[in-house]
């Protein structure tokens, strides 16, 4: 992000005026990075300097927004869906969001809305790699020759899915991470190994993770976790597979 002059960050931030601003800058109230500063025309980066007034840390009011969701079983990852619940029904805000990506109507867990046009972009597209990692428990026992086949990759309308990651938790539960998104993709690797999903609950997106996030809520990323997933979205797309386990 561009740098801004520090009189002008805090007058941003609604600290002061500018002016006024500039007397607080030398009179040592102001610290950057743990250092007082004093020298008029100092510049910060809003994205990566941490700004204190008297202690108190400052942000830029965000001119957009992302927000992590808890996704009930049940509703519908969607703007608009007649006759059923959408995820916008849990969301009391005063900005337009959207959902980046899907999670199935009969799937939990993660799911991350913003009102950045360009970030929901960059998100959505097939291009950007991030991980997407998911608690998955099946109907019946799924024999380790069928976990190793899943994570080498399995054949969906005609196109080898990508390796996967996959931890086992028990003989009907395991950990999956992916790195494609296609529709109901989980279900139906399950399906070609001749088993069935019956709980399918997405734990995390990139770098963001769902946490103790009750069902139904929802709250604001984080600053650190709003810089990671604006870098991991800027990143060229990696070629490397993640790694493989049963």
């Amino acid at each position: 992000m561009p740098t801004m002059r520090l009189h002008k960050f805090l007058a941003v931030c609604g600290v002061c005026s500018r002016r006024r601003a500039e007397e607080y800058i030398l009179a040592g109230r102001v610290s950057v990075n743990g250092q007082k500063v004093r020298i008029m025309g100092s510049s910060v980066d809003p994205e990566t300097d941490a700004v204190l007034f008297d202690g108190t840390p400052l942000e830029e009011p965000r001119s957009h927004v992302t927000i992590a969701l808890h996704k009930p079983k049940g509703y519908v990852t969607s703007c608009r869906h007649p006759g059923d619940k959408i995820v916008l029904d849990l969301i009391e805000i005063d900005r337009r969001v959207y959902p980046i990506g899907r999670l199935d109507k009969d799937s939990t867990g993660l799911v991350l809305l913003t009102d950045d046009g360009q970030l929901h972009l960059a998100l959505s597209h097939p291009s950007f790699d991030h991980e997407k990692e998911y608690r998955v428990r099946v109907r019946r026992p799924a024999p380790d020759r069928d976990l190793e086949r899943l994570a080498h990759g399995v054949v969906l309308d005609g196109k080898k899915t990508r390796p996967a990651y996959i931890e086992r938790v028990s003989d009907k539960e395991f950990v999956i991470i992916l790195k494609e998104g296609r529709n109901r993709q989980i279900r139906r690797m399950v399906q070609s190994v001749e088993n069935e999903v019956t709980s399918l609950h997405r734990l995390r997106v990139g770098p963001v993770a769902l946490g103790e996030l009750p069902e139904g809520r929802w709250r604001y990323l984080t600053e650190d976790e709003n810089r990671a997933l604006r870098k991991s979205a800027a990143s060229p797309r990696k070629t490397a597979p993640p790694p493989q386990a049963p």
